[in-house]
């Protein structure tokens, strides 16, 4: 099996919350959101290491609310201004013996080991994987002004999600290069997909979305609560 690290990207700011601190420290069913996605990459025999990746002013509350309970996490890393420059500053604390590197948003805490197993199997077989969710909704374009464009063809768009997971060369290299070269993008996919290595669609679950929104915590809570 191979050597696995995952980066927990935790340096969000929640703005769009609303919160008066990182969205991922609000509670959720009573624990701050982060917590869930760690006890699943914890638990999981896939997972060799975890590096936990956060803002300057976060560093502390993040020991706390850790309290040296996850025995996985070996490092706690200052982000950078964007998400890309957070993963990248992640990626410089791998272990040296990381193999596969998973990086996974701490905002989605619905994920499970189900999910996490299909695509780190895929990213095995393919260098490459992301766990993506068919569109639902008719995809409008707009020309810039408020006015459509173009309505795009949903059979063959997928909304992206976390984990991805990569061959640790392939995703240094693609980091290297997207800093070198000015690539700013929104998920690491991105950048892999731009050095021309391909990357595995994996089917991932609606309900593991992104806290955004003071509603998304809502739903969250309630998809918890059907699991009890």
């Amino acid at each position: 099996m191979p050597f696995l690290t995952a980066l927990v990207a935790a340096a969000g700011r929640g703005s769009r919350m609303g919160a008066d601190r990182n969205k991922v420290f609000l509670p959720l069913k009573g624990r701050p959101v982060l917590l869930y996605s760690l006890e699943v990459l914890e638990s999981s025999p896939l997972v060799q290491a975890v590096v936990v990746i956060t803002r300057r002013e976060d560093l502390h509350r993040c020991r706390e609310i850790l309290g040296g309970r996850y025995s996985k996490v070996v490092g706690l890393v200052e982000g950078g201004r964007e998400r890309q420059d957070s993963v990248y500053r992640g990626l410089q604390a791998l272990p040296p013996e990381t193999e596969l590197v998973a990086v996974h948003d701490a905002a989605r805490p619905l994920v499970d080991e189900g999910l996490l197993a299909r695509v780190v199997a895929a990213a095995r077989e393919w260098g490459g994987a992301v766990a993506a969710v068919p569109v639902r909704d008719t995809i409008k374009r707009d020309n810039g002004r408020g006015m459509v464009r173009e309505t795009l063809v949903r059979q063959n768009l997928w909304a992206a999600q976390t984990p991805q997971v990569f061959r640790r060369d392939w995703l240094e290299e693609a980091y290297r290069r997207g800093m070198a070269e000015g690539w700013r993008v929104t998920d690491d996919a991105s950048l892999v997909e731009r050095c021309g290595y391909p990357v595995k669609l994996v089917e991932g679950d609606y309900r593991n979305l992104k806290i955004t929104t003071p509603e998304d915590l809502l739903l969250a809570a309630a998809l918890l609560k059907g699991k009890d």
